[in-house]
């Protein structure tokens, strides 16, 4: 699991924020979650390797792992708390 984490921003339709957080709220999930799931399942897709930021042997960049990481695309991360919808 990252340890460290970077601040991403996008623009997208309102509607189409709302209908994806109601999405995710009824998925118990949240936008962010899954959004980072996206971003995982996307670069195993294109073979793109990393080294999560935080983790055992991020100092050593050729020590990098294959596309795989510790983290299964059919578990969900951990439930965060969620601020109250506007």
């Amino acid at each position: 699991m990252e340890l460290k984490t970077a601040r991403l921003t996008l623009l997208i339709d309102p509607a189409k924020k709302q209908a994806f957080e109601q999405l995710c709220a009824a998925q118990d999930l949240t936008p962010s979650q899954v959004v980072r799931q996206l971003i995982r399942d996307y670069l195993t897709a294109h073979d793109v390797s990393y080294v999560p930021s935080g983790t055992q042997g991020a100092a050593d960049p050729k020590a990098a792992p294959s596309t795989s990481t510790s983290t299964s695309t059919s578990t969900p991360a951990p439930s965060r708390k969620r601020r109250p919808a506007r």
